[in-house]
């Protein structure tokens, strides 16, 4: 209607003719626009109030602000493989579900070890591992976790194919995620990627945002109680060794040394059949000579720990369902005390688990130890070194280097200060996860 041809109609008790009147009309009108769009879609109101959490990007474009739709979502393929694999692709999916601009719909982990044979691939919920509610909140304003309980399921799914092979560039990569987080595709409520596993996409973030996601991963009760037992016993068992060192020395001046804290060494030692013959097939590949470990290389570089205070316990996170050699406890430095989850009793607490709980609880086992050896060329072990360096980081420490730090990680296959192992920190500033995805020699303190 033409308000010109209005103006001598009174509207409220005054002529439209009036500037004041005019305004009212108007903003009357809005409102009788807005209401016809809220009962033609009524989740519009919801929508408007709740569908956008606003972030700010720090890495391709440091000016670019994102925003976190609660209404738009990302679907990955079932995550896969190892542990920390699945660690690193679950934040890849993350990281790339940002850059488009959306929610990542809570995706499957895998809780059984197998790496061709996808149809004995054991699908688990994101939330039978690590806490749901707890992630949204740690991660907030980064990225975000949806449930499909969640979807309004009023629009199909949009199938985007992730491109694979050598002519599918990071560049091609990169293009392709900046189109799909274009306005033409906001129609559609999902967009399932399909194809391979989120872990061999292209990496297109630095390992400070990786690192963000990694903090905001923390396990399940249950897990977390379970490495409690599994620590107790170790610090346990160290605490009736120090108290049989202590009762053979004269203490009668000096501090009692079952009333301190007690440490553990943990050692995560890559000697299983598996790795044996991928690290020696990566060797000949990369030619480098520095990625497979005999257990007597590591026994030891880790009694050459510099400082290493004695009588220690030596916690051994191995899998023993592939480990063929069984005299991985003999052969350890004088005062150095090896103990694996057999010797330790705690083969119990393992066993009522598949394989990924399994290494959820001796991955916090490692990461609580006072002093870790790893293999920089293990993600398991990397991932343990990355942890360890940012709380480091949140000490303000930001290098081991000649001195004593608390948190020190080691990389055992590459030789350091006294033939030991070599000082290890994550270098935060990288620009990819590449090194700790795929390992590397280049490490230092």
């Amino acid at each position: 209607m033409d308000l010109s041809s209005c103006k001598h109609l009174r509207f409220f008790g005054c002529h439209l003719n009036s500037m004041a009147c005019k305004c009212v009309a108007l903003f009357v009108i809005a409102l009788v626009f807005r209401a016809a769009l809220l009962f033609s879609f009524p989740g519009l109101g919801e929508v408007v109030q709740n569908s956008i959490v606003v972030t700010h990007k720090d890495s391709l474009s440091s000016n670019m602000e994102l925003r976190t739709r609660k209404d738009k979502y990302l679907e990955v393929p079932q995550i896969v493989w190892g542990l920390n694999n699945q660690k690193i692709a679950f934040a890849r999916a993350c990281l790339t579900a940002r850059m488009m601009n959306r929610t990542l719909l809570m995706p499957s982990l895998s809780s059984s070890l197998f790496y061709k044979e996808i149809d004995l691939l054991q699908p688990i919920s994101f939330d039978k591992v690590f806490q749901f509610e707890r992630f949204n909140s740690l991660c907030d304003g980064f990225v975000r976790l949806g449930r499909y309980s969640d979807l309004l399921n009023r629009t199909q799914v949009f199938e985007l194919q992730k491109g694979s092979g050598r002519k599918w560039t990071i560049e091609k990569d990169l293009d392709q995620l900046r189109e799909f987080s274009g306005e033409q595709y906001d129609a559609y409520e999902v967009i399932r990627i399909v194809g391979k596993n989120p872990f061999l996409w292209h990496d297109h973030w630095p390992v400070r945002d990786y690192a963000k996601v990694f903090d905001c991963l923390v396990l399940v009760e249950e897990i977390l109680r379970e490495a409690d037992k599994v620590v107790s016993k170790i610090r346990e068992t160290g605490r009736k060794v120090r108290s049989k060192a202590e009762f053979s020395q004269d203490t009668s001046n000096s501090k009692s040394l079952s009333s301190l804290p007690m440490p553990y060494v943990a050692v995560h030692m890559r000697i299983e059949k598996d790795w044996m013959i991928h690290c020696k097939k990566l060797e000949q590949r990369s030619n480098i000579s520095q990625i497979c470990s005999s257990k007597e290389e590591i026994m030891e570089r880790v009694g050459n720990i510099v400082g290493l205070k004695t009588p220690m316990i030596v916690y051994l996170a191995v899998a023993d369902s592939l480990l063929e050699d069984n005299s991985i406890l003999n052969g350890w430095k004088e005062g150095l005390l090896p103990f694996e989850k057999k010797k330790l009793g705690v083969m119990g607490i393992y066993n009522k688990y598949p394989y990924l709980f399994q290494s959820a609880i001796d991955y916090e086992v490692c990461l609580r130890a006072n002093i870790f050896v790893g293999n920089s060329f293990s993600t398991f072990s990397s991932l343990i070194a990355l942890e360890r360096t940012m709380r480091m980081n949140k000490m303000d420490i930001t290098t081991s280097c000649g001195i004593d730090v608390t948190w020190p990680s080691y990389a055992y296959n590459i030789l350091g200060e006294s033939n030991g192992p070599q000082r290890w920190m994550t270098d935060m500033s990288d620009s990819s996860l590449r090194t700790i995805s795929y390992g590397t020699e280049n490490i230092s303190c």
